[in-house]
């Protein structure tokens, strides 16, 4: 038996060589990569996935509401509305456009869309490439759901696919400074890249946000007028100075709005959706069907009701969904009062236009489809299209 001395001098000979080998096996080439084989991933930080450039892509992207009330450009939340962009390298550039606002949407540079792709290759230090651009757009065109952003966020995201370029997310949020720095504030490009509902500020020379959360069972019920709403007449109907008790009025309101979804405590939300910045003045000179649908709508049992975004549409809350909707019974719910109630108020003011009853949407702007397909043989990104495995 060997004594304690001898015992360490085998115990270091043992480690020596097991030090050896694992050194000759690590100085040894790599074998070149199968073609079959797995992609690498980088893990560095900052240097990116290594997904690499992309011949084409499916982005959807969801509608938005802003301001909900007393939030003026700072607050704003998804709604279960999409639309969905398709970008291809091509050897020519095209753009077409299907669905709402096809009429009247540009098909050439000035497109939202193609002002969000430059941005993206911009970011990625790339020249912007012939493309072949299709729109599906199933958000209403002009009518106060976040069109503009949508059509700049799909884009952006559209561009950085294909140039194979990612962007920083925590403490830079990249890809929210691009967008708003092209929308003009954080209240629409916010929810409609992150989903949910979004707070949004500028502050330490960037733009910010902040999720909150809200209870599963809420329901909105858009009034939609025929007639579309200029973003730029509604905010020049605008005071450029505003009363000390009128700020105050709303910054109240808006904390109580964010306590109260926070909290499920719907009851709080008829009041916390009063405004005195905007509305008052928009229903006043553009809008004259405003009032009477928030008016209706809370009396046909929504908990709130306002101007979404700058208009023209109104949007009510309510609650009550337990699962989906086709399987549970509508009396414990009100929206089909309220969207009829809201209508017969929009016809008695001769104002014509559709309802829409959805949800606000927890999911942000997301991939559909990628080609080349980013999943490979050992690993699957799945997005919900078992094709694109």
């Amino acid at each position: 038996m060997l004594n304690d001395a001898g015992t360490k001098v085998a115990v270091a000979l043992a480690l020596s060589a097991l030090v050896y080998y694992v050194g000759s096996k690590n100085t040894t080439k790599p074998a070149a990569s199968s073609s079959k084989g797995p992609r690498k991933l980088s893990l560095v930080q900052g240097q990116g996935s290594g997904f690499g450039p992309k011949d084409s892509v499916t982005v959807r992207v969801p509608a938005t509401t802003a301001n909900m009330g007393p939030g003026f450009d700072c607050i704003g939340m998804a709604v279960d509305i999409w639309n969905e962009l398709t970008v291809e390298r091509a050897d020519a550039f095209s753009l077409t456009n299907e669905g709402e606002g096809s009429d009247v949407l540009p098909t050439d540079e000035t497109n939202l869309i193609v002002v969000g792709l430059k941005a993206a290759f911009n970011a990625a230090g790339q020249d912007l490439p012939l493309l072949r651009i299709h729109c599906r757009n199933r958000i209403p065109f002009a009518r106060g759901l976040g069109s503009s952003s949508a059509g700049i966020v799909a884009g952006i995201i559209a561009g950085l696919v294909i140039a194979g370029h990612e962007l920083s997310v925590l403490g830079k949020e990249e890809l929210l400074q691009l967008a708003a720095n092209i929308e003009g504030h954080p209240d629409n490009v916010a929810p409609c890249i992150y989903g949910g509902l979004q707070l949004g500020i500028f502050t330490d020379d960037r733009w910010y946000s902040s999720r909150v959360q809200f209870p599963s069972t809420m329901q909105c019920v858009l009034f939609i007028p025929e007639t579309t709403g200029q973003t730029s007449v509604a905010r020049s109907i605008l005071p450029k100075k505003i009363d000390r008790a009128d700020a105050v009025f709303n910054i109240g309101r808006s904390a109580i709005l964010v306590n109260a979804l926070r909290n499920g405590n719907y009851k709080e939300l008829r009041h916390a959706t009063q405004d005195k910045l905007h509305q008052p003045q928009r229903g006043a000179e553009q809008y004259p069907h405003l009032f009477p649908l928030v008016d209706a709508a809370l009396e046909a049992g929504a908990h709130a009701c306002f101007l979404s975004g700058a208009g023209p549409t109104v949007l009510a809350i309510c609650s009550g969904k337990s699962g989906d909707i086709f399987t549970q019974v509508a009396a414990e719910r009100d929206e089909t009062k309220v969207a009829d109630a809201m209508r017969e108020a929009a016809a008695s003011v001769g104002v014509q236009g559709c309802v829409f009853i959805t949800n606000p949407e927890h999911r942000g702007a997301h991939i559909v489809r990628v080609s080349p397909k980013i999943s490979d043989h050992l690993v699957a990104r799945y997005e919900g299209d078992i094709t694109d495995l």
